[in-house]
């Protein structure tokens, strides 16, 4: 994808918004367009689809905790509806603030038994209804390209999962898309993968400029109120 302006943008903007607070929202934005991104597969008690209501993005996230590396899930519902600030707040509370605060639930998860573990993984993935998008997400994101690296194959267990590689100088970065084959084809991940570039170089794009734009109306208000004339500031 081209993403030259995104990122020319981005960099202006007052608060630092992350590449995947971006990539959240725009692909929240488009699962809400197409309900079949929605949709899960279900095993039990037949073979089914299960459509959800709500789009809830699912954020690998990398901590150290107890003096080991540890993966954490972090979820964010209706991104679609949340400001670009807003969620780059969540992902920040993701990243720095304690595990056992932000990932507690997750954290006593890992206590259990492996057998206790993957029933409650069955349940979740099978049988837990709407309770799965709340629990594990209906479209999952991760990356590694803060550190110049690219993830080839992402693995996931939702129906759609978006990796993305490190902006290059032209101004491409290359976006993958994992999906349930059993619930769209090819033809159609490749649309949405057009309209995904298409929300980043519009709304997302205008958005990232209104907050450059805030940034620059703050930088201008302190400069006048530094060079305003002292006489002016008396009579005020």
């Amino acid at each position: 994808m081209l993403l030259t302006e995104l990122a020319e943008a981005r960099d202006r903007t007052m608060v630092r918004i992350s590449w995947p607070a971006i990539f959240i929202k725009a692909w929240g934005t488009i699962s809400r367009r197409n309900p079949v991104l929605l949709q899960t597969w279900r095993e039990w008690p037949w073979r089914h689809i299960f459509q959800h209501q709500k789009t809830v993005a699912n954020l690998a996230t990398s901590r150290r905790h107890e003096g080991q590396d540890w993966l954490f899930w972090g979820l964010i519902r209706s991104p679609e509806s949340l400001s670009l600030s807003d969620i780059q707040d969540s992902i920040d509370r993701f990243t720095n603030e304690p595990p056992q605060s932000v990932f507690r639930k997750q954290l006593k998860l890992s206590c259990l038994p492996t057998v206790a573990r993957r029933a409650i993984w069955w349940w979740n993935l099978n049988i837990a209804g709407e309770k799965r998008a709340k629990r594990l997400g209906t479209f999952s994101l991760t990356t590694v390209s803060g550190r110049g690296v690219e993830i080839q194959h992402p693995p996931t267990v939702m129906s759609t999962g978006l990796t993305f590689g490190p902006i290059e100088v032209n101004g491409m970065m290359k976006v993958t898309l994992t999906y349930d084959h059993r619930l769209m084809d090819g033809a159609f991940v490749a649309a949405r993968l057009v309209d995904l570039e298409e929300e980043l170089n519009g709304p997302a794009l205008i958005e990232l400029r209104d907050l450059a734009g805030s940034r620059e109306a703050s930088h201008e208000s302190n400069v006048a109120s530094r060079t305003a004339p002292t006489g002016d500031t008396k009579a005020a």
